[in-house]
């Protein structure tokens, strides 16, 4: 125990330690503010809270089956150190987990507990789904200061509550993550991506369509706009396999792209820069605009909600995902543009997340998109259950819960 900021800092070292501690709090009324790697403490609803609990000290891989394809690690793990341990073996987490540190301006190591605490998904998802699809044991606290363990080593159908599932994205609102298991995939032995120069949203929005169609197996699909990262429009495809398929299929793709523009390839190591600078949101992280939002649209939607919002404020934005994820950056009025964005974006059918904006606007305006009363009344019930006294995260996805 330690105190920073004001604040207690507890930070126990194994999972009996995180039990205990979370049962004296709950004799003492105290809220915890969970905190992995600190790398992400600008996102969500400020939390108010009476100390911090941190995984910090709760590292290390605890099983690692390369054979298996299974990785399980203590939560505070730093990612890098999981990374590093599966790129010896030739393997890798499938959805390509982000880091947002230059998103946040936060330094510390991303941990693998947060990457399923939040399902942070990178440009790969759209190819492999998200981090939520490949997490298939957890071990947590919860607010009773009790240990639970859901799921395992292997992949299989779950009837009732599935907590792995429900685990992954509550934001630490249910329980202290102190145990993660992945299921793995090979590296692809090669890399490279074709670039489309000019294209307009709307055009680029399609052309990814078309990729994503295709049996090449595109693994990434994204747009800059004009302006945003250079002069020219840049559509960017990967593709990713052993270096003679991948010749066939970049090949066949560029003839597939011809009515669009002609592609160029580019190779392996600028392709992993474009795409590590996707990931974390690089082309916007350093914008002077305080409000940041990612937006889950329809791809037949995207560059019309886009237009929308572009006409009534001013705004820089890109997509990934083939144009079902818009990153958007809006210099904002005190609702951080919200009513003009979830005006478009609902019009669209998609929702919208403040993944970015100063602690008072983000302490006024709904981080996540607003629920309706009886999905709210079911969200409030899940949290009940499994944090009844609300010491853990309390109001980090919704006002009073």
């Amino acid at each position: 125990m330690s105190a920073t900021n004001n604040l207690i800092r507890f930070e126990p070292a194994t999972e009996a330690e995180a039990a205990d501690t979370i049962r004296e709090a709950r004799a003492t009324g105290r809220s915890f503010s969970i905190e992995g790697g600190g790398t992400r403490r600008g996102f969500g609803r400020p939390v108010t809270a009476d100390a911090v609990l941190s995984t910090r000290h709760l590292s290390g891989i605890t099983l690692y089956e390369p054979a298996e394809l299974v990785v399980s690690a203590r939560a505070g793990t730093p990612l890098s150190l999981i990374e590093e341990t599966l790129a010896e073996k030739g393997q890798m987490l499938p959805f390509e987990p982000a880091d947002y540190r230059a998103l946040y301006g936060s330094h510390g190591e991303p941990s693998i507990g947060a990457v399923a605490a939040c399902n942070i998904s990178g440009p790969r998802r759209i190819q492999v789904g998200a981090a939520r699809d490949h997490l298939i044991g957890v071990r947590l606290v919860n607010g009773r200061g009790e240990a639970v363990k859901s799921g395992g080593r292997v992949m299989k159908n779950v009837t009732g509550l599935d907590l792995v599932k429900l685990s992954c994205g509550a934001h630490g609102t249910l329980g202290l993550l102190t145990e993660v298991t992945f299921k793995l995939v090979p590296m692809a032995p090669a890399e490279a991506s074709l670039v489309i120069e000019g294209l307009d949203d709307a055009g680029a929005v399609e052309a990814m369509s078309a990729a994503l169609s295709s049996p090449f197996e595109v693994s990434g699909a994204a747009h800059l706009p004009a302006g945003l990262n250079g002069a020219t429009a840049t559509t960017l495809l990967r593709l990713e396999r052993t270096p003679d398929s991948l010749d066939y299929r970049c090949g066949r793709l560029i003839e597939l792209l011809g009515p669009y523009g002609t592609a160029r390839r580019i190779e392996a190591q600028e392709s992993r820069v474009l795409w590590r600078d996707i990931a974390q949101v690089a082309p916007l992280a350093k914008a002077q605009a305080p409000a940041i939002w990612r937006l889950s649209l329809p791809q037949r939607t995207a560059a019309q909600a886009m237009a929308d919002i572009s006409s009534n404020m001013g705004a820089r934005y890109f997509f990934d995902w083939g144009g079902g994820l818009v990153w958007l950056a809006v210099m904002p009025a005190d609702d951080a543009g919200a009513s003009v964005v979830r005006h478009a974006v609902a019009q669209a059918g998609g929702y919208a997340t403040l993944m970015r904006a100063p602690d008072d606007v983000r302490t006024r305006v709904d981080v996540f998109a607003p629920l309706g009363a009886p999905l709210m009344k079911i969200t409030a019930g899940i949290k009940a259950s499994f944090d009844p006294d609300g010491l853990l995260n309390p109001g980090r996805m919704y006002a009073g819960v």
